[in-house]
Formats: structure tokens, sequence, C-alpha cells
């Protein structure tokens, strides 16, 4: 229960005028013998104004960046304009053996004015494809899965998927996303559907969300 400055001076009055002992007295106020004390040491420094109780004024937060670095990171994506919020963390992470994720790069530069947007290429999404597959083997389409193995490291799935029955064709699991990776893919798929040869299409492709082999 919080009492007021005026409240918490009566009961020190009646506490000092009372016939039992402190204790009794307090037990029978409930209240602690701490708190009183408390009390009796903030009326004897500051008066009574120093029994009302401050409003609790927030913190700063235990992660925040220091201004000094938050400074360093604003140089450093001023000095360093072609790196992401991720390349410039791992870039101050490195450079200056100070962890900083990349989140927290992120909002520091937004605040600055500093992120820019990227220029996008506006397409309308079709229901379908201009010119959809019409039969099995027409198309095939080839992808990485990421797949991180705890204890063991980062392995990737190649797969070859036909574009018409959205069956896998055939697939395999990889240490590494080389061009070979693909190749040995392509060759499982063409023994499993007994054809001589495919032809492969190169269509531009996000750079972001390919292995090295579908640059």
């Amino acid at each position: 229960m919080r009492y007021t400055a005026s409240e918490k001076m009566e009961i020190i009055r009646l506490v000092e005028q009372s016939n039992l002992s402190v204790r009794q007295t307090l037990n029978r106020l409930g209240i602690g013998k701490s708190t009183f004390y408390d009390w009796l040491n903030r009326l004897e420094i500051g008066g009574v104004e120093a029994l009302s109780d401050n409003k609790p004024s927030p913190g700063i937060p235990w992660n925040k960046l220091p201004d000094q670095e938050q400074t360093a990171i604003v140089e450093l994506a001023l000095e360093k304009p072609a790196l992401s919020p991720r390349e410039l963390a791992v870039t101050y992470t490195d450079e200056q053996a100070r962890y900083v994720s990349e989140s927290t790069v992120y909002r520091l530069l937004k605040a600055h004015d500093l992120i820019t947007s990227p220029a996008y290429i506006l397409m309308q999404a079709s229901d379908k494809f201009q010119h959809p597959t019409t039969r099995v083997n027409e198309m095939w389409q080839t992808d990485f899965t990421y797949c991180k193995v705890m204890g063991w490291g980062w392995y990737y799935l190649s797969t070859i998927l036909d574009d018409y029955s959205r069956f896998i064709v055939a697939w395999r699991l990889c240490t590494t996303m080389s061009t070979k990776d693909v190749s040995d893919t392509l060759d499982d798929a063409l023994e499993f559907t007994g054809l001589n040869q495919v032809k492969v299409k190169h269509k531009p492709r996000l750079l972001s969300d390919n292995g090295p082999s579908y640059i």
C-alpha cells in the first residue's frame, strides 16, 4: 500500500506517541520496521517533502549503443554507402571488435535518414504463366534449399521439379552449392526420366535468393 507524505508523517507521530513498543505498534499497523526507519531517515534528512514517493523514471536500456559507437557507425555508413546494414554490422564488428546487430544498425541509419529505397521494377502478377507447360518434362525447375544441422553445419538440398506435374524428379543433399552439384542432380534426373539431354535456359533471378551455381 502506498502512503502519501502526510500519512507517513501521521504514522511516525503515532508510533512515537504510542505506549507500546515500536515493533508492537508497527505490527498492529501492518508496516515493516525497515520501511518505518527508512521514513524516519528521509524525514531527518529532507523533511516532510522527502517522504513523498518519487515516480520511477525510465532508465537507460542495458543494450543501448553508446553515443560514441553510434557516431562511429554513422561515419562508417557515410564512408561506405554501398554496404547494407548487415554488411555494415559485420564490418564494424570486425574492425572495432565490438558486436553490433544488423537491426541496431538499420534503426540507427533509418533515424539518420540513411536508408535508401531500392529501385524496384514493378510487375503485375498473373494467375498463371503466359505460356504454361502442357506436358511432363517440358520444363524443369532447379533450386537449392538451405538446411542447418545443429552440430554439423550447413547442407544444401538440390532439387529438380517438373513444372507440369510438380513432381520432384531428382534431388541431392550437398555440402556445397557448386555447379557440379547442379549438373550431378541433372544427370540423376536424366537417368530417372530416360531423357538424353536437357536444355538449360537462364532467366533473371534474385542474387540474394540463389547459390553461386545459379548466378
